[in-house]
């Protein structure tokens, strides 16, 4: 322990990595822009300066603390280097601020308010570069990039792909891919991380808002909708909801006022994909075959596998996704439905960027027919609701359609990272019983650590288990896996850290806290279910016996 004096006033400090982390633990939000807790300390930015009692400006993000330390955050001299870096930023920056994505919540904007920006003195003699649109998923604007190095740090450190890079020099310098190629032609997986990080318009969701609206206005057409699990506790942080609180009620009910017909739970699906996993690797745990089992609800993790451990690919499950699971049968169920005679679209709420991506691989087509048609993020869903007027706050709750509207608090936790272990080892053991439930809690698949590792008794065999989230912690699995340094029975793996809840299409900024929260929201939804077990479900058990008979490979199952 040691004490820092920090304009006048002594704080103590611990294991604080940085001066910046005591300041802000002092209850003064010092501003940033390249700096993130979970990112390695970059430095360039400069927002942070702060000045010593001899007169020294420095990084703070960058300095260690040390015991006696006397700092100031703000004085004349701090506030004319801050503003000059802000106006020099600005002045090669694309200011069509009223009519980016970002407006409202971009971090260059808010700083520029803040510190009394009210003028840019310097010309922008920076040339206009073209838009990257050609990547489902996300939309990168070379106009607004900052050069904070943000995303370069968050695609190479935390997903371990590195598909960003700084090119060229001095005031040429841009963040581009290699060989200034568009993100379709690189191995992005499209899970989104970059723009979540990103604090201005740089890098945006590839959004397809306008097709919905026009969707929602043709008479013609029924349009469904589906909402994840994670949606219901993200989507209150931009209508002032308490962060991590279960929305769905009140999601229900603006979907509705915004025109959809019908609104489902792919909770539902989740159900379905419990069911056909749970299956499957009994049947290969029973074989001795193709283990281990690589789960295959995540497209980002999924594609990353296919393009950087094609070998092993063939482990990665043959079961569709949560997503596409619902809308297969969706489809199916609106093919056999003689009486609407409405084309019938789907439209998927999804946390998730790389689900727009999903949609559009061919073994997502039914007959011919595109499972899912849309996807909106939880970003543009929000967007909107808020174009219509509606406040999301004031709506009284209203329940799911049926029938696809029930589902089990194990397709819950489908949303944070270990929840799809869970819900598989709860399907095997085949108990609601609350100890036996609290035991498989307690395996040590929950929680947010990268890589985590369980051993679990089925019968007379043990399951070993291994639970990854962060594309980056992906890697580093699969090459002990594939040198055979380690052995697992079952890999779950998300391509965000934490899972979908702090997925690419999500509200931002997502930070520690509220990352926590909606963690803690997604297992109080699982607490209060009144169906603990995907089997349990009993519109599940109706649908093998009615509508899936037969079927279920068509369906529910992608050719391998």
């Amino acid at each position: 322990m040691g004490h820092i004096t920090i304009n006048n006033r002594r704080y103590e400090f611990t294991d604080e990595k940085n001066v910046l982390s005591v300041i802000r633990k002092s209850g003064i939000d010092l501003p940033t822009f390249c700096y993130h807790s979970e990112l390695s300390t970059y430095g360039a930015c400069r927002m942070c300066v702060v000045e010593d009692e001899r007169g020294k400006v420095f990084a703070s993000c960058s300095e260690q603390p040390r015991d006696g330390m006397v700092i100031y955050t703000n004085t004349p001299r701090l506030q004319h280097h801050r503003k000059m870096i802000l106006e020099l930023l600005l002045a090669a920056h694309c200011r069509d601020c009223t009519t980016c994505r970002k407006n409202g919540v971009c971090t260059l904007q808010k700083l520029a308010t803040q510190l009394g920006i009210h003028e840019v003195r310097f010309e922008n003699n920076k040339p206009i570069l073209p838009l990257d649109t050609s990547s489902d998923c996300i939309v990168r604007d070379p106009n607004k990039c900052i050069l904070c190095g943000d995303c370069v740090r968050t695609c190479d450190e935390i997903q371990g792909i590195g598909i960003l890079d700084f090119a060229f020099r001095g005031s040429k310098m841009e963040v581009t891919p290699a060989f200034n190629k568009n993100l379709s032609q690189t191995d992005c997986v499209g899970c989104g991380q970059c723009r979540v990080v990103c604090p201005t318009g740089a890098i945006t969701i590839q959004e397809n808002v306008t097709q919905v609206w026009n969707l929602l206005s043709d008479k013609n057409v029924r349009v469904v909708a589906e909402i994840a699990p994670a949606v219901r506790v993200a989507i209150g942080d931009k209508f002032n909801i308490p962060k991590g609180e279960n929305t769905i009620g009140k999601l229900v009910a603006a979907l509705r006022r915004i025109g959809f017909d019908e609104v489902y739970d792919t909770n539902f699906g989740a159900d379905l994909t419990v069911m056909e996993e749970s299956k499957e690797l009994v049947e290969r745990l029973e074989s001795g075959e193709n283990l281990p089992l690589f789960t295959s609800c995540c497209p980002g993790w999924v594609k990353f596998c296919e393009n950087k451990y094609p070998d092993l690919a063939g482990h990665i499950s043959t079961c569709r996704s949560p997503q596409q699971m619902f809308g297969a049968v969706l489809k199916e169920e609106a093919r056999e439905n003689k009486e609407d005679t409405r084309k019938t679209v789907l439209v998927s709420i999804m946390p998730c960027t790389a689900k727009k991506g999903e949609i559009k691989r061919p073994e997502h087509f039914t007959e011919g027919e595109q499972d899912v048609d849309y996807v909106l993020t939880t970003t543009e869903v929000t967007r909107m609701i808020k174009e219509q007027g509606i406040d999301l706050k004031l709506l009284e709750s209203e329940a799911m359609d049926m029938p696809f509207g029930i589902a089990s608090g194990a397709a819950a936790i489908f949303g944070v990272t270990g929840g799809v272990t869970e819900a598989v080892l709860r399907r095997l053991v085949n108990s609601n019983k609350a100890e036996v439930l609290q035991e498989i809690s307690f395996t040590g698949i929950r929680g947010a650590e990268g890589i985590k590792e369980a051993t679990v008794k089925l019968g007379e065999r043990e399951v070993k288990i291994a639970v990854v989230n962060g594309l980056a912690n992906a890697g580093r699995v699969m090459d002990q896996i594939r040198s055979g340094e380690v052995y697992y029975d079952f890999v779950e793996v998300m391509a965000c850290k934490r899972g979908c809840i702090a997925g690419g299409g999500q509200p931002v900024p997502i930070g520690p806290r509220t990352k926590k929260a909606r963690m803690e929201g997604i297992y109080t939804v699982d607490r209060t279910a009144q169906i603990k077990l995907s089997n349990q479900n009993p519109i599940i058990m109706t649908l093998y016996d009615g509508l899936l008979k037969g079927k279920e490979h068509k369906l529910l199952h992608n050719e391998k």
